[in-house]
C-alpha cells in the first residue's frame, strides 16, 4: 500500500478535484508538508513521536545546538525544498550523563544560582601605538601553558544559536572557516570573551570572539569587532590563524589586530569567563541549545527524552511512518488547502471529521500510557530508590 498516494487521494475526494488539471500532486504534497511539519506537532504530542536523543560531549564544550534535518528536495527541483528546521520539537526529563540521572532544568535563573557565571576581569597589555598584540590571560597561562587532555580548565568559549547555524546555509555546528561568516545574524552571536582598550579620544576599543572556530582546530576562537545589529559587526584585519585574531581557549593565548591604534600607555583589558572541567551534574535547555555544568573535561554521553519533529513527505512513498495517521493527515492538509481557496461552506462541513479524526489519534497515542502506575507520596514508581534531580532518595513502594 502506498500511503502518500492514498493521502492524496483522500484529498482530492475532499477537495473535489479529481486530477491535475486544478491542483497539481506536487502542490498537494507541499500542503501535506505544511500540516505535517508545522501543524501537526503543535497540536498533538504523540507517543510515537517520542524518542531519544543522544550526543557525545566534547572536552571543554558547555553549549550544544539542537540537532538540524538537512535541506529536503522535492524531487530534482532544487526550487522545491523544504529548508533546514529541528529534528526535535523539545527535551524533557528523564536525562542521564553517562547513565547517571541529572537535573534538566529550562529556567536561566534557576540554573545560574547554582552555577553561576562569575566575569573575570584582567589588564594583560599596554598599549604602545600600535593595533597588532600578542597577550596570554595571566589567570590560566601561568597555569596551564599548553592544553591538557583532558584541559583542567580553560575560557568559555562563544556560541552561534541554531538560527545562525542556519543563516550560514550550512547544517555545520560549530561554524568554522579561516575567514569570518558574514551571514550570522550579531544576535545570534553569545560573544564570551570582551578584549576592551580606550582609543585616543577617549571613546571604548571592544573586541570579542565570534562563536566561530579555525578550520581543523576548534581550540581556536575567531575574533571579531562588535556592531549594530542585524550584520554590523566586522572582521578584523590581518586575516585568521593560530597567530593572527584568534584566542586559544585552553592556554589564554590572544592574538590580536584592533580596529584602531592602542595608544601608548593605555591598558588593554580582557574579561572572559573562567572554569574548571569535570563530569556535568545539570543540564539547562534555553534558546535551542544546551548547557551544561560542569563543562565536560572528557567524552560523555548525554541522553534526554525528546518528541520528534516529524520529516517531510516529500515525493517519496516511505515518507509516511504510521498508517493509522493517514486520514487525519488527508483531512489537516485539505482544510488548509480549503481555507486558503476560501471555501468556506465545505471548511465546516468537513471540520467536524477532521476533529474527530484527531481525537482518534490522540487517543491511540494516550493508551500508551495506561500500564503506567501514577506514581503518589507513598510510592516512587519503578524500583525502590529514585533519582530526583541528581539527588538519590529511598523508600518503599506500595
Amino acid at each position: 500500500m502506498n500511503l502518500l498516494s492514498d493521502i492524496i487521494t483522500y484529498i482530492r475526494r475532499i477537495i473535489k478535484s479529481p486530477s491535475n488539471a486544478l491542483i497539481t500532486d506536487n502542490l498537494i504534497i507541499d500542503y501535506i508538508n505544511r500540516f505535517w511539519i508545522m501543524d501537526m506537532d503543535a497540536r498533538l504530542q504523540l507517543f510515537d513521536l517520542k524518542t531519544k536523543y543522544a550526543f557525545q560531549t566534547v572536552p571543554g564544550v558547555d553549549q550544544y545546538n539542537m540537532p538540524l534535518y538537512d535541506v529536503q528536495l522535492e524531487g530534482s527541483d532544487p526550487t522545491q525544498s523544504i529548508n533546514f528546521y529541528p529534528v526535535y520539537q523539545g527535551f524533557l526529563n528523564p536525562c542521564y550523563i553517562n547513565g547517571v540521572p541529572v537535573s534538566l532544568q529550562t529556567q536561566k535563573n534557576s540554573f545560574f544560582n547554582f552555577y553561576p557565571n562569575i566575569l573575570q576581569s584582567n589588564q594583560v597589555a599596554v598599549g604602545n601605538g600600535g593595533s597588532t598584540y600578542n597577550f596570554s590571560l595571566p589567570i590560566i597561562a601561568n597555569v596551564q601553558p599548553v592544553p591538557l587532555n583532558p584541559p583542567l580548565q580553560g575560557i568559555l568559549r562563544g556560541h552561534v544559536d541554531i538560527s545562525g547555524v542556519i543563516a550560514t546555509g550550512n547544517n555545520v555546528d560549530p561554524p568554522f572557516g579561516t575567514t569570518l561568516n558574514m551571514n550570522i545574524p550579531s544576535t545570534s552571536i553569545l560573544p564570551q570573551v570582551y578584549i576592551t582598550a580606550t582609543a585616543a579620544d577617549g571613546s571604548n576599543i571592544v573586541v570579542t570572539d565570534s562563536g566561530q572556530f579555525l578550520t581543523n582546530n576548534f581550540n581556536y576562537g575567531l575574533l571579531m569587532q562588535p556592531g549594530t545589529a542585524p550584520f554590523g559587526y566586522a572582521a578584523l584585519a590581518g586575516g585568521y590563524s593560530t597567530t593572527s585574531n584568534t584566542i586559544n581557549y585552553l592556554t589564554g593565548e590572544i592574538n590580536v589586530t584592533f580596529p584602531v591604534v592602542v595608544p601608548a600607555g593605555a591598558n588593554i583589558s580582557v574579561q572572559c569567563y573562567l572554569f574548571q572541567t569535570g563530569l556535568p551534574r545539570s543540564i539547562l535547555y534555553y534558546n535551542n541549545t544546551l548547557t551544561l555544568r560542569n563543562v565536560p573535561d572528557t567524552q560523555y554521553l548525554v541522553e534526554l527524552d525528546a518528541y520528534l519533529s516529524p520529516a517531510a513527505f516529500l515525493n517519496t512513498s516511505s515518507a509516511v511512518p504510521f498508517g493509522y495517521m493517514s486520514e487525519y493527515i488527508a483531512r489537516g492538509a485539505a482544510r488548509k488547502i480549503l481555507s486558503d481557496t476560501g471555501d468556506v461552506e465545505q471548511f465546516q462541513f468537513y471540520e467536524p471529521l477532521f476533529r474527530e479524526q484527531e481525537l482518534l489519534v490522540w487517543k491511540r497515542s494516550q493508551r500508551q500510557w495506561t500500564n503506567n502506575r501514577t506514581d503518589t507520596i507513598y510510592s516512587q514508581g519503578m524500583g525502590l530508590n529514585t533519582y530526583y534531580g541528581g539527588y538519590q532518595t529511598g523508600g518503599s513502594s506500595t
